[in-house]
């Protein structure tokens, strides 16, 4: 591994643990509630991705940081380690959710081309991020309409906002991403197509979220809306 690899490990690693740290922090001293401080977790580990892609050359050596945290989220869920992020009820979420980024990435995100689909991964990624993060903090704070699917039970408030949120972070994933420092080998999608493909990832993001129990939308979610972006060519 080069020197600039190593440095981006150290950087990726070190925003972890800040992450974990002032989560933590406010949880313990400024009274957040657990699951405000979850999602604010939740949002700054998905916005990494875009870290990962600044400081990363290779695709195999630019997973490694998601692909550890797998085995760390286990560990730090199987004994609350961190009460910031897992509570007694909490769901396995946490693995879940790095275990996909680093599928994903791993299957679309080549840096160095030729063909780069690392947009599509990246603007999944997005839709978790943003999406399921508002949808829950919604539902649990004003949901008033419930339904349940299966094993999942959601709010027709907390839906609405999955979509609206995935579908703006994905568009702006799409068309502001290819092209950049981050993604030089990304293709490029005309406005009408970024946006098609947005409300569709968005659509289909919100469907998988409504039936995915117990922190299992954490893999479904980010995987589902990436395969729209891929199949729509972003």
């Amino acid at each position: 591994m080069t020197t600039g690899e190593w440095i981006g490990l150290g950087i990726s690693y070190a925003y972890a643990i800040g992450l974990l740290l002032f989560g933590e922090a406010l949880h313990r001293f400024a009274g957040l509630p657990a699951d405000l401080t979850r999602k604010m977790i939740h949002i700054g580990a998905g916005m990494w991705v875009f870290g990962i892609l600044a400081l990363f050359d290779r695709w195999e050596i630019g997973i490694i940081p998601f692909a550890t945290f797998i085995f760390v989220n286990f560990i730090l869920y199987r004994y609350r380690i961190v009460r910031a992020m897992d509570r007694e009820d909490s769901s396995p979420g946490t693995i879940y959710f790095a275990l996909a980024i680093t599928l994903i990435y791993a299957l679309l995100w080549r840096p160095q081309g030729p063909i780069d689909r690392g947009v599509a991964a990246t603007a999944g990624v997005m839709a978790m991020t943003w999406g399921d993060a508002l949808a829950a903090l919604t539902g649990q704070r004003i949901g008033r309409r419930r339904y349940t699917v299966g094993q999942s039970t959601r709010t027709l408030e907390g839906s609405a906002v999955m979509f609206a949120a995935s579908a703006i972070a994905m568009v702006l994933t799409m068309l502001l991403l290819p092209g950049s420092a981050w993604a030089p080998f990304a293709p490029f999608a005309d406005p009408a197509r970024a946006v098609v493909a947005a409300f569709l990832g968005a659509a289909v993001a919100t469907a998988v979220e409504a039936v995915s129990p117990h922190g299992t939308d954490n893999l479904s979610v980010p995987v589902a809306a990436a395969a729209v972006a891929f199949l729509a060519g972003i």
